[in-house]
């Protein structure tokens, strides 16, 4: 009978292990040391060497190999444990071995000595599968096993565990296995089995495994069913349901230029060929990863899991996409990949998500386009804020009447203090003319993403001790300008740009409004100089200025 490969090439020694090196060390440190403690927890997603790794752990126990052999493989002890027939390895599953009578039996049992090696080791998988009965149940015998029995518990939960049970084991973190060494592993393994395969579909499945060895070594051992001479990459896509890389960089480039007809036709041509949208989704995902970071890092060392020509255009693709348009669209796609199980038109998620990406991501600008209105509607407060003005009433846009002037007997300081101020138009030029400068200091102090989500800036409105920055509708780039740590550092900044010391507010909207309160021309400022609206009354309107003092 045929052994599947996972179970033929499952590691019998710490060296065997892959990409758990620092566990490995420390185990065998324990053993060469007499340090082993009583009770181990492994932990860490699943196919990554837990159980393999608690099975050889109880042969270096009952080795009765050399000390720095061990295990030996060799020694009738561990020879009968990799067959599967040593009494004194008890393997239970607690999924279905989790009640509180399945733990007193072997509580009841833990007394009795080891009937062929020197230890008893019980490794118990999935614990966090045990009823609390049942872990209450364990505490005791865990707590203070008798010398000759040893436990090992195994779970991709161990959030679940309780606290008491956690506190009595010594507790391994085992990690997905990167892309490369289980394609180095697969390569081992394709040669040992005297098959052929091309490196590139050997990485294609370590990617698609996700770090987890054994899905990556049952994957390839059905390409060998295949019935093809060699595994290429092109099986592997087509038994994975994914697509070419060349068809991902075309859909990330559309998403790239906003040609939304490009990406429709392709995720249409997707369908029709019967591809996994999943599948696809997960593929594009992982790109726009890659080429975020690209955008954050710069590092290409970063990508060495990807074929050159792919990891070349997404460096391409991280200059010509906006960094908060990136991360908004690996956000839209994941909510997407997340739909597409289901439902009337299967690629409906992915186009919708395609048409959001494009339609919400904002180009990057120069500088931020200010609102001339800004100007406009702080024009009005401004003249109610000034000295009384006797003359023609201006007609308002809605030719409505013209509201009565204040006389100078009943100044209007209520309803002036409740407007908005006015601009300091000086200033705004002054930051426009030195927007790339100040972007500039902002990457050194900041990094790359929040100049990138500063060049989304709308509109913006500078007062006395108040600066406004209008992010139209992204909300994204708003909420990270906005955090205090990332507020602190951007409000120093343009407070060293404008010489004062000023106050950011971001907000949403094409324009920029300033807190009431905050503009120039409140207290004594106001009348440093000729107010250049009572001027422009008196010069074209014919109005008079009169002076309320004298009387």
């Amino acid at each position: 009978m045929t052994q599947a490969l996972y179970r033929k090439w499952r590691s019998r020694t710490f060296e065997e292990v892959v990409g758990q090196e620092h566990i490995m060390q420390t185990l065998r440190n324990a053993l060469r040391e007499d340090r082993v403690a009583h009770a181990y927890l492994f932990s860490g997603p699943r196919g990554t060497g837990k159980t393999s790794t608690a099975r050889i752990l109880a042969k270096a126990l009952n080795c009765t190999g050399p000390q720095d052999q061990r295990p030996c493989n060799q020694c009738p002890t561990c020879i009968a444990i990799n067959e599967g027939r040593m009494l004194d390895l008890i393997e239970i599953d607690a999924a279905s071995n989790n009640s509180v009578d399945d733990i007193r039996e072997l509580r009841d049992k833990v007394g009795f000595r080891p009937s062929e090696g020197r230890y008893k080791i019980y490794i118990i998988d999935e614990v966090h599968m045990l009823s609390n009965p049942a872990f209450n149940a364990l505490l005791k015998t865990l707590e203070e096993p008798p010398p000759h029995t040893r436990f090992v518990l195994a779970t991709t939960e161990p959030h679940k565990i309780p606290a008491t049970v956690l506190s009595r084991c010594q507790r391994f973190d085992f990690r997905r296995i990167p892309a490369p060494e289980i394609a180095a592993h697969l390569r081992h393994i394709v040669d040992a089995e005297q098959y052929a395969a091309d490196d590139e579909a050997l990485m294609a499945i370590a990617q698609s495994a996700q770090g987890c060895m054994r899905d990556a070594i049952s994957l390839l051992d059905q390409m060998f069913s295949y019935g093809a001479d060699k595994v290429s990459l092109a099986q592997v896509q087509q038994v994975l349901g994914a697509v070419s890389s060349r068809t991902v960089i075309a859909f990330v480039d559309a998403l790239a230029a906003k040609d939304a007809p490009a990406g429709l036709k392709l995720v249409q041509q997707l369908a029709l060929e019967g591809a996994s949208l999943t599948e696809f989704a997960a593929q594009v995902i992982e790109h726009l990863r890659g080429v975020l970071l690209m955008q954050m890092t710069d590092e290409p060392a970063l990508l060495a899991d990807w074929p050159g020509e792919t990891a070349a255009r997404m460096r391409e693709q991280a200059n010509q996409m906006a960094l908060p348009g990136t991360l908004h669209a690996i956000k839209l796609f994941s909510e997407a990949a997340q739909q597409l199980k289901g439902g009337y038109q299967p690629q409906l998620p992915l186009e919708l998500a395609l048409i959001e990406a494009i339609r919400d991501e904002v180009a990057p600008q120069p500088a931020p386009a200010f609102a001339a209105t800004s100007a406009a509607t702080t024009s009005a407060p401004a003249a109610a804020a000034a000295p009384t003005i006797l003359g023609p009433a201006v007609p308002s846009a809605t030719s409505a009447p013209a509201p009565a002037q204040p006389t100078a007997a009943h100044p209007a300081k209520q309803e002036a203090e409740d407007e908005p101020p006015p601009l300091d138009e000086a200033a705004v030029r002054r930051l426009r003319s030195r927007w790339q400068e100040f972007l500039k200091v902002i990457q050194e102090r900041c990094g790359h993403e929040v100049p990138a989500a500063l060049r989304t800036v709308r509109d913006i409105a500078i007062g006395e001790q108040s600066i406004v920055f209008a992010f139209g509708n992204n909300s994204f780039s708003r909420d990270m300008v906005a955090k205090p740590e990332t507020l602190k550092i951007v409000t120093a900044t343009l407070s060293e740009f404008l010489g004062r010391k000023v106050l950011l507010e971001c907000q949403m909207g094409d324009h920029a409004v300033l807190p009431r309160g905050a503009g120039v021309g409140t207290g004594g400022a106001q009348h440093e100089g000729p107010d250049p609206l009572v001027e422009y009354a008196v010069s074209e309107l014919g109005a008079q200025v009169i002076d309320t003092t004298e009387s």
